[in-house]
């Protein structure tokens, strides 16, 4: 039994928060293909993982975020297991931010978002991903430069997800800008922010411990390939 919503939180997310963009039941949840893969059970049974193959397209990834290590039933062909930081801003107020030159992003911005993301690969971005909410970014040259926005929403917590800064930008303290402005935008919606990052992705981590966000666990990130029986 998880006994932190952010122990679970795709399935918690897609319980509450992203209930309207949920498909699933009781024991196993996906959201839209167009917007991701990511999927969420309320338990590491094989009644959950049987429904949860019945929710996922085959040749398709399946991604999952567990507490503790799974050991993968017969159905699933494992494409990565890889440990997860789960970071959470524990204060209520942020300090100010400066929003010059950040930009509510738009439908017709999807092409760019695609574009940036493909590039610096902070994670899937799909045709509907922009349907989280929450975007911004920074643009020079008419070009999107810099982006950050929100994807799960476990209630009352709300995640920072796809923060990314064109190569040729870096430096600049666009994805710094990004994140406070995030963090002062959940905030203000009564909600706590929290995100993911890899270790390894040494450059962000740090960042976000500047900016005052504090580790609260290890989770594992488990993306899995639906297979015919």
């Amino acid at each position: 039994m998880n006994h932190h919503l952010l122990d679970n939180p795709i399935w918690n997310a897609l319980c509450t928060g992203n209930l309207s963009l949920s498909i699933g039941d009781k024991l196993a949840r996906v959201m839209p293909r167009d917007m991701g893969a990511f999927a969420g059970l309320a338990e590491y049974s094989p009644e959950a993982f049987s429904r949860l193959h019945a929710l996922s397209p085959s040749g398709a990834p399946t991604v999952l975020f567990t507490p503790e290590p799974l050991v993968i039933p017969v159905g699933w062909k494992l494409h990565l297991h890889k440990e997860l930081l789960q970071l959470v801003y524990p204060l209520a107020e942020a300090p100010p931010v400066d929003n010059t030159g950040l930009v509510a992003l738009q439908e017709t911005d999807v092409p760019a978002m695609q574009a940036l993301t493909a590039l610096t690969n902070p994670g899937p971005f799909l045709a509907r991903t922009i349907a989280f909410g929450g975007y911004f970014g920074i643009f020079q040259h008419r070009q999107l430069v810099a982006m950050a926005g929100q994807r799960l929403q476990p209630s009352p917590y709300t995640e920072i997800s796809a923060v990314c800064t064109h190569p040729e930008y870096l430096g600049r303290g666009y994805a710094r800008q990004l994140v406070q402005h995030q963090v002062r935008y959940i905030l203000a919606a009564g909600n706590t922010p929290f995100l993911h990052v890899f270790e390894d992705n040494s450059r962000a981590y740090a960042l976000y411990q500047q900016l005052g966000f504090r580790l609260r666990k290890q989770l594992h990130v488990y993306v899995l390939e639906k297979q015919e029986h």
